[in-house]
């Protein structure tokens, strides 16, 4: 797996536990909607630090929070 499509999961997930649409979480999250669906789509290479944090900031969890999943432990990313 690509570390961008762990980040896509997570945001998915993360918007399901919420009770959120993506569309609905980058609309509160101030993140343009074509920057944050190519995120979702897996098409942003290497995701900033800066758009997790507005998420995280969103959803009201810390950033640890946000890497606290399966997706990123004991997981070999594909380059």
């Amino acid at each position: 797996m690509l570390f961008r499509e762990a980040i896509s999961k997570r945001i998915i997930e993360l918007c399901s536990i919420n009770n959120i649409t993506p569309n609905k979480l980058a609309e509160l999250s101030a993140i343009p909607s074509t920057t944050f669906n190519s995120l979702i789509n897996n098409r942003v290479t290497n995701p900033s630090s800066y758009l997790i944090y507005k998420i995280c900031k969103t959803l009201n969890i810390e950033i640890k929070d946000f890497f606290n999943s399966p997706l990123f432990t004991n997981n070999k990313f594909d380059d």
